[in-house]
């Protein structure tokens, strides 16, 4: 199993251990480091029982953590690494859920905010599922299906608006107050579903309480893409959210009735916040390296001792 793994198994049990480590592999100045660097923090851990440093060992965890896939053991391309997610994606966010004066523009930032999770899904995926060419370009068409219908129903709220101006106050409000909560968590958590479908389809690796890998599940597969699913409709509901209901209570103030030309700064600023803040929460939500139950698996598990706890790589 690989030291990633096992540093999750150990480390990343309970919520507050997982949010405190979070907030350290979420640093983006790792995205900086090289690969020798990062392959120099890989032989370190492999050497770990050695006399090293404490501080040195635990920035080498942090940079295996935030850089190295632990399923194929592989780099981790740096634009989907951990680290830059919320650099390169909160502008996206900001830029989506803004109210904007026409259709285009609202296409334009929500096929680049749809473009860039599909991808941070993928590569940050469980990648134990078997692949051929046939897989591959199953795998291929599904993502740009992805993110073509969600590019698409992420500009239905500016639609609507653009459609069915007659309705007045109560379309304008619907459209850029309330349907965007629900639309960001339902297409966050259908990026997750499609794109990592292969998990569900072909299985994923399952751990014995040794770290030995036991077999192929495609119910554990299942299992990781709903725990994620959730975890990302959580971080873009929340983001989504919680910036409305600020500028609501806000617009009651008289200071804002007077400057209403403060709501807009308010609105970026808030949902980036949120948005950040929100990311080492969501991650956290559940563990990277999951418990499932031996009866939740297929048949070929059954056979197995009825008191040992199996494992799995969630991805992310």
């Amino acid at each position: 199993m690989d030291p990633n793994l096992q540093y999750w198994q150990s480390n990343g049990q309970s919520f507050l251990s997982r949010l405190r480590l979070w907030f350290k592999i979420l640093d983006p100045s790792s995205v900086l480091s090289s690969q020798a660097e990062i392959e120099q923090a890989r032989v370190l851990l492999q050497n770990e029982g050695q006399t090293q440093r404490k501080e040195k060992v635990a920035n080498a965890w942090l940079l295996s953590l935030s850089s190295v896939h632990p399923d194929t053991g592989g780099l981790i391309s740096p634009v989907f690494r951990s680290q830059v997610f919320l650099p390169i994606s909160a502008p996206l966010v900001v830029a989506s859920l803004i109210p904007h004066k026409g259709i285009k523009p609202a296409l334009f930032w929500q096929f680049l905010l749809q473009a860039y999770c599909a991808g941070f899904n993928h590569s940050n995926r469980n990648a134990t599922a078997t692949k051929d060419n046939k897989t591959s370009m199953k795998q291929s068409i599904l993502i740009v299906g992805t993110v073509a219908y969600s590019t698409f129903a992420g500009a239905l709220p500016q639609i609507i608006l653009k459609r069915f101006r007659l309705l007045g106050a109560v379309a304008e409000t619907f459209s850029r107050s309330l349907l965007p909560i629900p639309l960001s968590a339902c297409l966050a958590a259908f990026s997750v579903m499609v794109v990592r479908s292969e998990e569900a389809d072909n299985g994923i690796r399952v751990f014995d309480s040794n770290g030995n890998a036991i077999g192929v599940s495609a119910a554990a597969g299942s299992k990781a893409i709903k725990e994620t699913a959730l975890s990302r409709a959580a971080l873009f509901g929340t983001t989504a959210a919680v910036p409305t209901l600020l500028l609501a209570l806000l617009k009651r103030a008289k200071f804002v009735q007077r400057n209403p030309m403060i709501i807009a700064p308010v609105r970026h600023i808030s949902t980036a916040i949120i948005f950040g803040l929100m990311i080492p929460v969501s991650f956290s939500l559940f563990p990277q390296f999951g418990k499932i139950k031996k009866e939740s698996l297929e048949e070929e598990f059954q056979s197995l001792d009825s008191n040992q706890e199996l494992f799995y790589h969630r991805g992310l």
